[in-house]
């Protein structure tokens, strides 16, 4: 995937009104850059680096809060989001294989997004739902108690 990154006057025109709206306001860091992954759908490096500017802070530092929560993302997401569970229950019921069949399918190893921008997948940690192991989430659907053939059934939903 080319990982150029572009946006839009209006993106330019919202975020500008996010560090206006934030201006002067203590600890107002971690809401800028959620602010800013909800305008774009993820960080890229020319954002946060125009958020450290706004915030006055190293753009070291919203590099290092954007890798260590989860919540954000440092390379575009797809439209879906499939998350796989890897958690005990889920692996031992068979998600291991579950995930390599989805990685063939898409053509993307867990972390990746499919060219056309459609899915994103996550190799997850357990998810809550270990009575249905194993589980697929998309978009936070869950899909349980799967076997691999249960999987041209769940994309044929996604794919249209």
């Amino acid at each position: 995937m080319s990982n150029q990154f572009k946006d839009t006057p209006e993106q330019k025109k919202q975020l500008d009104e996010v560090f206006e709206g934030l201006k002067n306001v203590p600890g107002s860091l971690m809401k800028a850059m959620q602010k800013a992954q909800d305008i774009y759908g993820y960080l890229p490096i020319e954002i946060m680096q125009r958020i450290a500017e706004a915030c006055k802070v190293p753009v070291e530092e919203v590099y290092g809060i954007a890798t260590f929560y989860a919540q954000f993302n440092l390379e575009p997401m797809g439209k879906y989001k499939i998350g796989i569970c890897l958690g005990t229950a889920c692996y031992v019921k068979g998600s291991g294989v579950l995930l390599d069949r989805v990685k063939e399918r898409l053509h993307i190893e867990p972390g990746r997004t499919t060219e056309d921008m459609m899915f994103t997948l996550e190799a997850t940690r357990c998810i809550g739902c270990c009575g249905l192991a194993p589980v697929l989430t998309v978009n936070g659907d869950v899909y349980g108690n799967l076997v691999p053939e249960d999987l041209d059934r769940i994309f044929a939903q996604y794919n249209a």
